[in-house]
């Protein structure tokens, strides 16, 4: 009698060749389930992230209607300072201190009008007292925006992304100035640890141009690359040290794919491809946003713009 229950337990017994064979079918359907995985998680992620161009879309509409105009993009202020167009396009959308645009603003990267005298040059104050303060207060009640919820903007400052002495403005600011980012969390947050996105790159058309194409004074173009170049070249955030450059970096470096990189690569990336006669760029009536996608790097196949891909 025992010698059958003996046997019986043998017979419901897994050999290890079984076991491997089972362990090695499990790998190979994890092998296939996980590109697959990766492609759902950034078509999520693309998706997410045209939402929020959408988003900022309304709000420049907004914006528009009332200044009768789009920010500007140059990367410099009205004195010379480095405000690139990234910073510019946060101004418009929230102000510098996030309670809102102001009229007067000439965006400049202290925050200060030379236009006006007094104590009302002061366009952005810090400390901001607007309750006991009547400067402060018509100062609040001037303001304009935000145009985006500023709960949800994912706003971070320049500090948060690049570290200290790494950004190049000339702001008041120790934190370097307000710029949107993305939806991709590429970069970790200095200041609160939680990851977040890279700088939305924004450029402003200039319908008096009729060109798109890089050469040596971009300013004949409808669009200039030098709009946001002071922020692309601070490279790449998560590893300030590195000597690999984004692609559209004007230090002729190379990327992380050894490629040498090229600002004119803006160009090509912009370029609508529908039309054959001439190169015009997309969107050239109004402006360009671009997402340094998946891969936090600008001028790559993964980049996203308000205009599709």
């Amino acid at each position: 009698m025992k010698s059958i229950v003996k046997q019986s337990n043998k017979k419901a017994a897994f050999t290890i060749v079984e076991l491997l064979t089972v362990m090695s079918i499990i790998v190979i359907l994890f092998s296939l389930l996980v590109p697959a995985l990766n492609m759902v998680r950034r078509y999520a992620k693309r998706v997410k992230q045209n939402a929020q161009f959408h988003s900022i879309d309304a709000a420049m509409q907004l914006f528009n209607s009332e200044f009768e105009g789009y920010p500007p993009s140059g990367q410099w202020d009205s004195t010379g300072a480095q405000y690139p167009g990234a910073m510019k396009l946060a101004e418009a959308m929230v102000g510098q201190d996030l309670l809102g645009f102001n009229p007067d603003s000439l965006f400049r990267a202290d925050g200060i009008n030379p236009a006006l005298t007094p104590p009302y040059d002061d366009l952005y104050p810090s400390p901001f007292n607007p309750q006991t303060d009547p400067v402060h207060a018509a100062n609040l009640r001037s303001r304009k925006g935000p145009y985006l919820p500023v709960e949800g903007a994912n706003l971070n400052t320049l500090y948060d992304l690049y570290g200290p002495g790494n950004f190049l403005t000339f702001n008041t600011d120790p934190n370097g100035g307000v710029v949107l980012c993305d939806e991709y969390p590429r970069v970790r947050n200095r200041t609160t640890g939680k990851k977040v996105g890279m700088p939305i790159l924004y450029y402003r058309a200039d319908t008096s141009k009729t060109l798109h194409k890089y050469s040596a004074d971009n300013s004949t173009n409808i669009y200039n690359c030098d709009d946001n170049l002071d922020l692309i070249d601070l490279g790449l955030p998560w590893n300030i040290l590195s000597v690999f450059d984004h692609p559209m970096s004007s230090f002729g470096g190379l990327t992380p794919d050894n490629v040498a990189t090229d600002p004119g690569i803006f160009y090509e990336k912009t370029r609508n491809k529908k039309i054959s006669a001439m190169e015009r760029p997309c969107r050239s009536d109004s402006y360009i946003l671009i997402s340094a996608g998946y891969d936090g790097l600008y001028g790559t196949d993964d980049d996203v713009f308000n205009f599709g891909n």
